[in-house]
């Protein structure tokens, strides 16, 4: 086996034991509650989005960060828009298109959501030198845009459904 095989064997298990740590249970419950914030999941994702963008986005983008399809962020963003959570705004390229915009009363519930769980990896992370935690970050933005680099080489040479 190759060193970088060796190097990668236990990083799939890791991933989805992270994965699973993430999404345990009660953890975004838990997040929105002490937060104080009625939103669902999705919902909460799509403000998140917006904020780490800091920029207004397409329906489209979202979706794709997502990984769901359109219409699932739509009647999501109908439900935010009707909260005045976020807005549509021109796109200043086509003034045709709408880009999705937090208000400044999302942008508060998503400052007070992340506030909660930035608290959590923070006391985490407490024990860990500034180095490591900037090594952390350095790495994880590496291998999350490496990743779906590969991942999405990947889709794209592999036919669509019901495609030869």
């Amino acid at each position: 086996m190759d060193p970088l095989s060796d190097a990668t064997a236990g990083l799939l298990p890791r991933m989805l034991q992270l994965r699973t740590l993430l999404n345990r249970g009660q953890l975004y419950e838990q997040a929105a509650e002490a937060a104080g914030v009625a939103l669902e999941r999705p919902a909460m994702t799509i403000l998140v989005i917006l904020d780490a963008a800091e920029h207004p986005l397409r329906v489209g983008e979202i979706a794709t960060r997502m990984q769901v399809v359109g219409p699932h962020v739509t009647r999501q963003l109908n439900s935010l828009e009707k909260r005045a959570i976020i807005k549509r705004v021109p796109d200043p390229d086509d003034q045709r298109a709408r880009l999705i915009a937090l208000t400044p009363s999302g942008q508060r519930l998503v400052d007070r959501y992340t506030a909660v769980v930035d608290g959590w990896f923070a006391a985490a992370l407490a024990q860990w030198s500034a180095h490591d935690r900037t090594e952390l970050m350095r790495l994880l933005t590496r291998l999350t845009d490496d990743l779906t680099t590969q991942l999405d080489t990947v889709a794209a040479s592999t036919p669509a459904e019901g495609e030869d």
